[in-house]
């Protein structure tokens, strides 16, 4: 190996036992289909994300409409909205983000993947796509949703991923209970949400929703068999 390329590995080396992420080290992330860049200031994707994405897309795929309409709230990285608009390339997706920081992974993402059908905005979730009130088929959503002191343990995550998408309240519910809420607002009757949690919360997370209005709870296992994501329809 030439001295210089062994320099660089050792420093990656040194960079990894120090446990920062290796997505941090080479700079991306798979991500079904696609490969996400990722760095600092932004929530790296994990496999268990994936399957969020298929729910999204098997409800979007479902629609009856020549152009259904997915949002996908608080984006990140844009995983699960590029997953979207790739996949159901006669969808229209939009997708917001709120951090300054992932904001820019995510037009960066949009750039390398090149989905037209994918519109981007910096908005907070609670007030974004006001203009799509009521035409909505699928709500998505990975939000934070760690309970505030529930400090995970392992390093890449406690000192690594961006504390807005880890923490979400006392119960960790705080932005889920807004999502339900803004997702009857956007969402048209018949309309989906689906959002990510953790394996402890799919209980708490269908109470929200039912007592809300939306119809149809239910919770989903990830691979691991664990509750990883809840669904609900808009009567």
């Amino acid at each position: 190996m030439p001295e210089d390329a062994a320099a660089a590995l050792a420093s990656l080396i040194d960079r990894r036992c120090a446990r920062e992420p290796l997505q941090h080290l080479t700079g991306v992330a798979p991500f079904r289909s696609l490969e996400l860049a990722v760095g600092p200031g932004v929530f790296v994707p994990r496999p268990e994300t994936e399957m969020v994405a298929q729910l999204s897309i098997d409800a979007l795929r479902a629609m009856a409409s020549a152009s259904p309409i997915a949002v996908d709230l608080g984006t990140g990285s844009g995983a699960i909205a590029l997953a979207m608009a790739t996949e159901v390339p006669h969808a229209r997706v939009f997708a917001a983000e709120n951090s300054v920081d992932a904001f820019i992974w995510t037009t960066l993402n949009h750039r390398r993947v090149g989905a037209e059908n994918l519109t981007l905005a910096f908005a907070d979730l609670a007030v974004a796509f006001a203009e799509l009130d009521g035409t909505v088929s699928v709500v998505a959503s990975n939000p934070p949703y760690v309970p505030d002191d529930a400090i995970p343990r392992d390093p890449e995550v406690r000192l690594y991923d961006p504390p807005a998408a880890l923490y979400g309240g006392p119960d960790g519910l705080d932005a889920v209970r807004r999502l339900s809420l803004v997702g009857l607002r956007l969402a048209h009757p018949g309309g989906a949400i689906v959002l990510e949690h953790g394996e402890w919360q799919g209980a708490a997370i269908r109470d929200i929703l039912t007592d809300d209005g939306w119809r149809s709870a239910a919770t989903h296992t990830d691979l691991t068999m664990r509750d990883r994501a809840t669904t609900a329809v808009r009567p």
